[in-house]
C-alpha cells in the first residue's frame, strides 16, 4: 500500500486549508468557489425516481437495467449526435473520477506505455497513470506527440479547468491521427451541457468519428448538469470492444451502480426541462462573477464553457489566492492543473446566488 500511494503526488487540495481558515474568518463567512460541487437542489423528479426504486434488495449488474441502457443510448444519439450508437456502446460507471483513475490499470497499461492529457488539466489523469506505473505525457496539441508508446489519450472539452472548447474542426484532426497511430481516446466530456460562448461538440458526434466509434470513447457525467454529484451517476459511451473489456473487467470488480441510482439516471436523460433551468442559475451567476472580476483588475482567458473562470491578474497564482482569501473569497489555485496555470486562479460559480452576490459586493 505505502509503495503505491508513494506514486501518487500530494493531495492538491490539502494546501488551501490555510487560505481557507483566512477566508471563514471574513465577517461575513466564505464564499467558496475553489470546488465545482453542485449546491442547488436535486431536482424532483429525480427524487422521485430514487425513492421510488429504493427498495432494491437485490444486486444491480454492471452493465445497468434495459431501461438504463435505452437512456443512456437515446440520449447519446440525440444529444451527441452519435446517430449508431446502440447498447454495445454504453456503459454506466460509478462517477466519472473513479472511471478516469483507474482506466489505465483496467485498460492493462503499465510500465512502458504513455498517458497522454493536456498540458492544462484534471490532476486525475495523472493520478490514473501513475496508479498503473506507466508515463503521463503532457501536450499542447495532441498530434504533435511522438506517437511511440502512446496507448491511452485524454482529450477534454469543454476543459477543466479553462473551459477551452475543442472546434469540430480540431477534433476531426485529432480523431484521424489517433487512428493512424492506433492510439485509444478518451474524451472527458463532461462538462458539454454548458456551454456559454461555444457549442461543445462530442467526439462521438457523426461528423467528427464518421459514424465509427473504434477507438473513440466519450465520458459523461451527470453531476453538473442534474446536480447528482452525490448520486455518483456516470457512463461511457463509444468502441464496443474497449467497452466490452471494461464490463468485463468491472464485474469481476463489482463496480456496480446502486439500483435507485440507475433508476434515477434514467429520470435524469429523460428530461432536459430541469438541464435548461440549472444552465439559467448558473448563467447568471457566471455573468455577475465575471463582470465584477473584470472590474476588480482580473482578465478571463477561454472560459467560453463549463463550470469555471479562468482568471489571473498577471501575478503568481498563490498571491492571488491569498488576496481573495482576504476578501473571505476562495479560488483554486492555477498550478493545480499543471505548472502552465501558475499565473491563474479557477474561480468556479457553484455557490449559492447569495454567496454570489456577496462575493460581488466585496469584488465591487
Amino acid at each position: 500500500m505505502a509503495a503505491l500511494s508513494a506514486r501518487l503526488p500530494a493531495f492538491p487540495w490539502d494546501k488551501l486549508e490555510p487560505y481557507k481558515a483566512t477566508a471563514a474568518a471574513h465577517a461575513d463567512g466564505i464564499v467558496d468557489l475553489s470546488v465545482g460541487t453542485p449546491v442547488d437542489p436535486v431536482p424532483q423528479l429525480i427524487r422521485r425516481a430514487l425513492v421510488e426504486a429504493a427498495d432494491s434488495p437485490g444486486y444491480p449488474t454492471v452493465w445497468g437495467t434495459v431501461a438504463l441502457r435505452d437512456a443512456i443510448t437515446g440520449w447519446v444519439r440525440g444529444r451527441l449526435g452519435a446517430s449508431a450508437a446502440g447498447h454495445r456502446n454504453v456503459l454506466p460507471v460509478v462517477g466519472s473520477k473513479e472511471l478516469v483513475a483507474w482506466l489505465p490499470t483496467q485498460l492493462g497499461l503499465g510500465a512502458g506505455d504513455k498517458v497522454a492529457y493536456p498540458r492544462l488539466a484534471y490532476p486525475t489523469y495523472e493520478v490514473g497513470a501513475r496508479l498503473c506505473g506507466a508515463e503521463a505525457v503532457v501536450y499542447d496539441d495532441p498530434t504533435e506527440l511522438d506517437p511511440a508508446g502512446v496507448k491511452l489519450l485524454w482529450l477534454n472539452s469543454p476543459s477543466n479547468p479553462t473551459g477551452k472548447v475543442l472546434p469540430k474542426e480540431d477534433l476531426i484532426r485529432i480523431v484521424a491521427w489517433a487512428r493512424e497511430h492506433g492510439i485509444l481516446v478518451f474524451s472527458d466530456e463532461c462538462y458539454l451541457e454548458l456551454g456559454w460562448e461555444a457549442e461543445p461538440v462530442s467526439v462521438l458526434h457523426d461528423e467528427v468519428c464518421g459514424g465509427s466509434y473504434e477507438g473513440l470513447v466519450a465520458v459523461h457525467s451527470l453531476s453538473k448538469r442534474s446536480n447528482l454529484a452525490g448520486y455518483r451517476a456516470a457512463f461511457v459511451a463509444g468502441d464496443a470492444a474497449v467497452l466490452r473489456e471494461l464490463l468485463e473487467i468491472r464485474k469481476h470488480g463489482g463496480m456496480m451502480t446502486p439500483a435507485p441510482v440507475q433508476a434515477a439516471t434514467v429520470a435524469a436523460l429523460g428530461d432536459d426541462a430541469h438541464v435548461e433551468e440549472q444552465r439559467g442559475r448558473y448563467a447568471a451567476r457566471r455573468a455577475a462573477l465575471r463582470g465584477a472580476l473584470e472590474a476588480h483588475g482580473f482578465r478571463i482567458e477561454h472560459s467560453e464553457a463549463s463550470l469555471y473562470l479562468w482568471a489571473t491578474r498577471d501575478e503568481p497564482c498563490w498571491e492571488t489566492v491569498a488576496h481573495l482569501a482576504g476578501l473571505g473569497i476562495l479560488v483554486a489555485p492555477g498550478d493545480f492543473y499543471g505548472e502552465a496555470g501558475e499565473r491563474f486562479v479557477r474561480v468556479a460559480f457553484t455557490a449559492t446566488d447569495e454567496r454570489v452576490a456577496a462575493a460581488v459586493k466585496r469584488l465591487g
